[in-house]
């Protein structure tokens, strides 16, 4: 039986407050074609008015992809993503850790609240690109719908 994919790009939501990583980020998700939305945001206070639709995000789209700096001002990255995996419509969604944090508590947390990966900056731009190559593949396969649907 053939299917087909929903026609729309992946959704992906930063929260970094490194204006030169987002730079970074942006461009290698943009060089490694892949087709994406992408929102930043730079602060966990605003990471957590976006992702429960609060205030000027009140329309915002759920993301597909989560990609999360531990060390964040007004709320720290490690609450974020706690909150994330405590909240029902949010927990499913993947997130990759990408921090200047080398604490191995740091790491064991993330791992225990089942993040995708756990990334140190600077972050090898190919391993990152074919993580998200790899995760932009299960998210398709999530949206495959039968023929004629």
């Amino acid at each position: 039986m053939k299917s087909d994919t929903i026609g729309r790009p992946m959704e992906i939501l930063m929260i970094e407050d490194s204006l030169t990583f987002a730079r970074i980020t942006m461009g290698a998700l943009r060089s490694g074609g892949i087709e994406h939305r992408l929102t930043w945001v730079s602060d966990g206070a605003e990471a957590m008015d976006f992702l429960h639709r609060r205030d000027k995000y009140a329309q915002a789209p759920r993301p597909d992809l989560i990609l999360l700096d531990l060390g964040l001002p007004t709320v720290d990255g490690r609450v974020v993503l706690r909150d994330i995996r405590k909240e029902d419509r949010l927990a499913g969604i993947p997130v990759v850790v990408m921090t200047a944090s080398t604490d191995e508590e740091d790491r064991l947390q993330s791992e225990r609240l089942q993040v995708e990966a756990f990334m140190i900056k600077p972050i090898n731009l190919q391993k990152f690109l074919a993580l998200v190559r790899k995760l932009k593949r299960y998210w398709h396969a999530d949206m495959l719908l039968p023929n004629g649907v």
